[in-house]
């Protein structure tokens, strides 16, 4: 019986197969780079200026020339002016309390109580004796402070700084602490001296005008 010829299928070679085409939606697309640019000021930080920046030229003022500065009139300083002198009169056993009722006008009237000071020229004032049981280092800083009012013997008045007032309570003691220590007082008084005392005492030591 005679053999039938296999029909060989055609077979295609791979070099008539056209190039290979990747398809446009496999390939991924490269994100393009961002192009440099300028870079933002930095913010300062809360509490810290940031650096200051020039005026440009044209915004700049002009600078001044140098010429003669005109005087500008100074006021007098407060010890340059003449104290103001009121006696209160009061005897030794009330001038003490006389004293204290000026101080208390004085701060109800606006007077700041580092403005005041006082002076007792017999028995220490009951603040004085207090803060001196603490040593004459502590007492005589609260003067230095001078926030407040101070009360100081007036046989000491040569160390007490001048104060807008001084309140002089003429409460005893020897005549010549009196006599002696009232014109300090005086010069120790920048706007007004107060003395509460025996007016005929007070008087033969300032002055009749008192």
């Amino acid at each position: 019986m005679p053999l039938t010829p296999a029909i060989e299928e055609p077979q295609i070679h791979e070099s008539a197969q056209g190039p290979r085409v990747t398809p446009a939606a496999s390939r991924t697309a490269q994100t393009p780079r961002p192009v440099p640019g300028p870079r933002p000021a930095a913010v300062p930080r809360p509490g810290r200026p940031g650096p200051a920046r020039p005026a440009p030229p044209a915004q700049r003022a002009p600078q001044a020339t140098p010429g003669p500065v005109p005087a500008t009139p100074t006021a007098p300083s407060v010890s340059a002016a003449v104290p103001q002198i009121q006696l209160i009169p009061a005897s030794a056993e009330g001038a003490l309390d006389a004293a204290e009722e000026a101080v208390d006008l004085l701060l109800d009237t606006g007077r700041a109580p580092g403005d005041i000071l006082v002076l007792t020229s017999g028995d220490p004032h009951p603040w004085a004796a207090h803060e001196l049981s603490f040593g004459e280092a502590a007492y005589w800083a609260l003067h230095d402070a001078g926030d407040d009012v101070f009360y100081a013997d007036a046989a000491q008045v040569q160390r007490a700084a001048g104060r807008p007032v001084v309140v002089f309570a003429a409460n005893g003691g020897a005549v010549d602490t009196v006599v002696g220590a009232l014109p300090v007082a005086l010069t120790r008084a920048g706007a007004l001296l107060i003395v509460c005392g025996d007016p005929q005492q007070i008087n033969s030591v300032l002055g009749a005008g008192v």
